[in-house]
């Protein structure tokens, strides 16, 4: 035990176990820029004029080349929106709604 503390003190002496600095920068890679959110904000909501224009966010990422689970992180944190999964919902006629009224009332 006391040649390894001794190969320590000689190790930190001679600068073995200094700490260099790297030859790169480190660099954060993001993908929530501010034009992207800006683009994002755009395909996500229906327009005005246009009721359900809305886009999936497969859709989004498949428009803008944007990983999904980047689009997702964007509408979450930066949006403040919360994502749904489109389902599909039967959609009843008139004459369906009648005929539904009509047999429950008979029962």
């Amino acid at each position: 035990m006391e040649h390894w503390k001794r190969l320590q003190v000689v190790a930190k002496a001679a600068g073995y176990w200094d700490r260099r600095p790297s030859s790169r920068k480190r660099q954060t890679r993001s993908a929530r820029t501010a034009d992207k959110v800006d683009l994002v904000d755009e395909l996500v909501l229906s327009q005005e004029d246009k009721p359900q224009s809305h886009r999936t966010v497969r859709e989004i990422s498949r428009e803008t080349g944007i990983h999904r689970s980047s689009v997702t992180r964007i509408i979450h944190k930066d949006l403040c929106l919360k994502c749904f999964k489109k389902r599909r919902a039967q959609e009843l006629s008139n004459a369906n709604c009648k005929a539904r009224t009509v047999l429950h009332k008979n029962d």
